[in-house]
């Protein structure tokens, strides 16, 4: 997630700033290759790559931070892709009214427009569809650590069903969903922080 939003968000802010040029077609083709690419393959070839031909970085296992950076970026990958649409967006339609234009006139400074009141308008829909993501990042972590070999609860998962020992794999896919009710609970109360409108109610 939080390579999600290091990439996803800049690169939508700058996709919409930059409409129409060679910044916004080079977001608007990257995340569209981007969402084409399911978990699985993305990992494979990922490893082919980085580590088999390169030899950049470990194939599978963990115990290193080198070993966290290719089953991050398979994670990452579809979700960086739709966040930064969304900002893009999201941006595009708040950079149209009449508040951006009256702040632009007050003589504000452009990243001061952006950050306090384009960016902080356009956040509400791009927060929620971070919580959606959050739990297809955790289903993907199924998949994920498997074709990685990491020993997390995805992997975990995997083996209790291959091993039919039920409970296990009922109190993981429990906690998984307990995580995903307070992530987005944070989540719904983030909203009033964003829109004072939404505290006041």
């Amino acid at each position: 997630m939080i390579i999600t939003v290091l990439i996803a968000v800049p690169a939508g802010i700058f996709a919409a700033l930059k409409r129409n040029t060679f910044v916004d077609r080079f977001v608007l083709i990257a995340t569209t290759i981007g969402q084409s690419m399911p978990f699985f393959w993305l990992g494979i070839m990922m490893i082919l790559f980085f580590a088999v031909k390169l030899g950049w970085l470990p194939t599978s296992g963990s115990g290193t931070p080198a070993h966290l950076i290719l089953p991050s970026l398979t994670l990452a990958a579809y979700a960086v892709s739709q966040i930064a649409r969304l900002v893009r967006s999201s941006m595009l339609d708040v950079l149209g009214h009449d508040y951006v234009r009256t702040a632009r006139a007050k003589g504000l400074r452009e990243r001061t427009v952006i950050l306090r009141h384009v960016l902080k308008n356009a956040a509400i829909p791009v927060v929620t569809v971070l919580g959606i993501h959050f739990g297809i990042l955790m289903g993907g972590t199924v998949v994920t650590e498997t074709i990685f070999a990491w020993p997390g609860l995805g992997r975990l998962i995997i083996s209790s069903i291959a091993l039919r020992d039920y409970p296990v794999v009922q109190a993981g896919v429990v906690y998984l969903a307990i995580i995903f009710v307070l992530i987005n609970s944070l989540l719904d109360i983030s909203y009033g922080f964003l829109d004072p409108t939404i505290r006041q109610r």
